[in-house]
């Protein structure tokens, strides 16, 4: 059988296609734009037939109609591995489930210990030797796709070609393919930095140079820092990355990326995700510089490590005075993940005059006006994402500080010089109270 014969014997409806669900069974949508609009709201309209679907997806837009038809979850379970705004809502009332999960284990725990009975998934449209393109997602739809028992696709031509193997699923592991109207992508361009991410950005920035690789993770301070490097005198920068976005376009528009001085995939910059603007998009649509690579290999801590003068910028939430960050919750309520924030400052850390940041304001204001310090005492239930005996450089607006090695005293120390003036002095009592200052300290 030819590919178009093979192609037109798989074509479905999404309402033919989703009939293979039953009561039970776990579906996995993957990961951003790979979430199926139109499968999605074929399963949904199958609600009163069916008992316990368990639905997994990680960083999706939503609104999700499994879960928006079901407000009790009796028919559908949501779970998710990193929350995007959409899902942390769901979990805040009640109507979803977080999965911890490091980035570079997702491959071995979809082989070795999760069941997907069908994946469903958008791809962009199959290609002259027979491929669909995972586009974007390919880094975690990938190993979806090649454990799934089913394999279900929604062809979105709005979605761009990534390149490499990894984002191709050929038309042979397909078991059904629904031809939807195309859906606009999730789309999420770079804000303009504020003024206190412009100044943390500013204290990391004297620790870039020439020719290093740099990994951005996702919120206003590694924008900040795509901004500076753009605007810099910096050149011949490389992008190994888990999630790429935006910032990278900026960089290589100002003529800042070119990825030769790499000493891994010298001339490519490397990427797992992608979620930015309709032009970032159309930047990487079969662009050959920048090609797609697993999360297991792309944050691979060996792999990480083979980039000489690596350099991962992560945001986080909090730190307490030991030293422990946390990047992922307020207290117990989820608000991201885990991701691969360990992953890069692991790999980073053990690259050729390699370093990893941490960064994030060094308080917030809640909703009645209150001033918070991000640096804390100690945790009280906040999710430790990056443990103590990680951690190399921590930022705020106050600078940037080193704790590798450090004792309990100098973190405390260090930490408290960077944390805002106004919580310092408690911030030493605090410190002496848990024995981690020292009596002739400098107040």
């Amino acid at each position: 059988m030819d590919l178009h014969s093979e192609y037109r014997a798989k074509l479905k409806t999404a309402e033919e296609a989703v009939k293979i669900v039953k009561n039970g069974d776990w579906v996995d949508y993957g990961s951003n734009n790979s979430c199926p609009v139109a499968l999605d709201a074929a399963l949904a309209a199958r609600r009163d037939e069916l008992r316990a679907v368990k639905v997994r997806g990680n960083m999706l837009r939503g609104p999700l109609a499994v879960i928006e038809c079901d407000p009790e979850g009796e028919h559908f379970i949501y779970n998710t591995w990193h929350c995007s705004a959409y899902e942390r809502r769901v979990l805040d009332a009640g109507r979803g489930y977080f999965t911890p999960m490091t980035f570079r284990n997702m491959a071995w725990y979809y082989r070795s210990f999760l069941t997907t009975d069908v994946a469903m998934l958008s791809v962009a449209p199959m290609d002259d030797d027979g491929c669909f393109n995972l586009s974007g997602a390919m880094g975690a739809a990938g190993v979806v796709a090649e454990c799934a028992k089913t394999v279900i696709v929604e062809v979105n031509p709005a979605m761009p070609r990534i390149s490499g193997e990894a984002a191709k699923l050929p038309l042979e592991k397909v078991d059904a393919i629904v031809e939807a109207d195309a859906h606009p992508l999730w789309e999420m361009p770079t804000p303009p930095p504020s003024e206190i991410e412009k100044a943390i950005a500013s204290h990391v920035f004297p620790h870039l140079c020439d020719g290093a690789t740099i990994q951005l993770g996702i919120g206003g301070v590694p924008n900040a820092i795509g901004e500076l490097i753009a605007d810099s005198d910096l050149k011949d920068l490389g992008m190994h990355t888990e999630l790429a976005s935006d910032g990278y376009l900026a960089m290589h528009r100002a003529g800042k990326l070119t990825n030769r001085c790499k000493s891994l995939h010298n001339g490519v910059g490397v990427l797992g995700l992608a979620i930015g603007s309709r032009d970032f998009y159309d930047w990487l649509d079969g662009n050959p510089d920048y090609v797609g690579y697993p999360l297991d290999y792309v944050n691979s801590i060996p792999v990480i490590a083979q980039n000489d003068r690596m350099i991962s910028i992560n945001g986080c939430l909090a730190v307490d005075l030991y030293g422990q960050v946390c990047a992922e919750s307020v207290g117990t309520r989820q608000i991201s993940g885990s991701g691969g924030q360990l992953d890069f400052v692991n790999g980073a850390t053990a690259a050729k005059k390699g370093k990893s940041f941490l960064c994030m304001s060094s308080s917030f204001t809640d909703k009645a006006g209150v001033r918070h310090s991000r640096i804390l005492p100690q945790f009280g239930g906040d999710i430790v994402t990056t443990p103590r005996s990680e951690v190399f450089f921590v930022a705020t607006e106050y600078g940037a500080v080193n704790l590798a090695g450090r004792t309990t005293w100098e973190r405390a120390e260090a930490l408290i010089s960077i944390a805002h003036p106004d919580f310092r002095e408690e911030l030493i009592k605090a410190a002496e109270a848990q024995k981690i200052w020292l009596p002739h300290n400098k107040r």
